[in-house]
């Protein structure tokens, strides 16, 4: 008699790691007989892989394992996990708060899932939020050569050592680290074995990467460099990078590696050299800029995307307004922008804030340039011919989906499957948030 599998349902908030993490927590779990499912109502298993960036984090987590409480009622069997750095941050609070959990890990633990899942089966509440010794990733088994999607993302370092004012994740994903290259190159080269064509190397700080390579060239470019020499992998990109780590050859590489897109996220916060200083960014306005400049000339089609947060305590309608300039300066494809919010255990925590109506006049204000910006990069593309990559079926009948080089979203309409086909489109229109175009035959 065959046992029907067990079910895992996890809901992933926030960054693109955090989806990686979750992958990488359903292939741990599936050791133990779990596949995947789209709801937690016909789940076994249900895990919240949880994100402390983002504003009232934790009582989000709390919120979502309020609405958790009938399914578990009625399924006294279900097992609760959380996951990530609020999992992290809060630890056994987590527990105490919420007896229907059975298991909190943190995100450098979650490798140790099959024996914590183990034990909740057998009546124990697990929390695991130690930095432990060992690397994760020597105790994760090697990607499955299942088919995939045409993209994929790999993450090569995780932590920072940075220390921003604002900042939880020294305190919740520790210090920096890079992974092996030759563990990369071998985990990439099996996602293209399975069918990926582009791929995202992911980072808190991507471009602090560091590892042995052979040949001239370290750092993050020197493994792009062995990265763009796998046949089957078309397209390379990277995210999140710190102005600071944007050494010279990371720079040349825009220029130099074809498969490396022409995009780049390069977070600046704030534009205004006082509150950037408050901020612990060690780096100044002019010398982003100046670096700007530098990635332009080593490639001058990039589409540049940032964060700024608006608002950090102490900041003046001056410093505001120099935010706005360098705004003005760059010329953003597109930006992520929010009103500061304190993270318990930051330094910022601590210091006064600015009053939430003088936030919310500034964020409008911000935003207002920011949509004009991205809307003069759309635009800018009709009438171009640029290549997408086609992940999936569009919305519309016979349309199907994908990225430019650009990142933009692109529509065209087809009624053959073009899933995982690079092909180029000629651009007719141009939306708020994505292109139509139609196939160049």
């Amino acid at each position: 008699m065959t046992t029907a599998p067990k079910k895992l349902y996890i809901k992933t908030y926030g960054c693109q790691m955090n989806v990686y993490d979750s992958e990488r927590m359903a292939e741990a779990l599936g050791s133990q007989g779990y596949v995947s499912t789209d709801t937690a109502e016909d789940a076994d298993m249900v895990l919240l892989n949880t994100c402390h960036i983002r504003e009232k984090a934790a009582e989000k987590l709390y919120s979502d394992l309020g609405r958790l409480k009938p399914l578990k009622a009625a399924r006294p069997n279900l097992k609760i996990g959380v996951a990530g750095c609020v999992a992290q941050a809060e630890g056994e609070e987590i527990v105490r708060r919420m007896p229907l959990v059975d298991l909190v890990v943190g995100p450098q633990n979650y490798h140790r899932l099959p024996e914590m899942e183990a034990a909740a089966h057998g009546g124990a509440r697990v929390v695991d939020t130690d930095f432990p010794v060992e690397d994760k990733f020597d105790h994760l088994a090697a990607r499955p050569k299942a088919r995939r999607g045409p993209t994929a993302f790999l993450t090569v370092q995780e932590g920072c050592d940075k220390f921003c004012a604002f900042c939880v994740v020294p305190y919740t994903r520790g210090a920096e680290v890079s992974r092996p290259a030759d563990r990369l190159l071998a985990e990439a080269q099996g996602l293209v074995e399975a069918g990926v064509r582009e791929i995202t190397l992911l980072g808190q700080n991507v471009n602090a990467w560091h590892g042995e390579i052979a040949g001239p060239l370290t750092g993050l470019a020197g493994l792009i460099g062995q990265l763009a020499q796998i046949d089957g992998l078309d397209r390379i990109r990277y995210t999140t990078s710190h102005p600071n780590d944007m050494d010279d050859a990371l720079i040349e590489a825009h220029g130099s590696q074809a498969k490396l897109m022409p995009y780049l996220h390069l977070p600046v916060q704030s534009g205004s050299d006082r509150i950037l200083k408050a901020m612990n960014r060690k780096h100044t306005a002019e010398a982003y800029l100046r670096l700007i400049e530098r990635i332009r000339a080593a490639r001058p089609d990039i589409l540049l995307t940032s964060d700024f947060i608006v608002g950090f305590p102490g900041e003046t309608d001056a410093d505001f307004a120099e935010t706005l300039a360098l705004v003005a300066a760059v010329g953003y494809g597109a930006a992520y922008s929010f009103k500061y919010s304190a993270r318990p255990g930051t330094p910022a925590a601590e210091r006064a804030e600015v009053p939430v109506d003088v936030m919310d006049d500034r964020l409008q204000q911000l935003q207002a340039l920011l949509t004009r910006q991205q809307k003069a990069a759309q635009e800018a593309m009709v009438g171009r011919t640029t290549t997408v990559l086609f992940e999936k079926p569009g919305r519309l009948d016979r349309q199907w989906g994908g990225k430019s080089e650009h990142l933009h979203a692109v529509h065209v309409p087809s009624a053959n499957d073009l899933r995982g086909q690079i092909l180029p489109v000629r651009i007719t229109e141009a939306g708020p948030n994505s292109l139509a175009g139609e196939l160049c035959l």
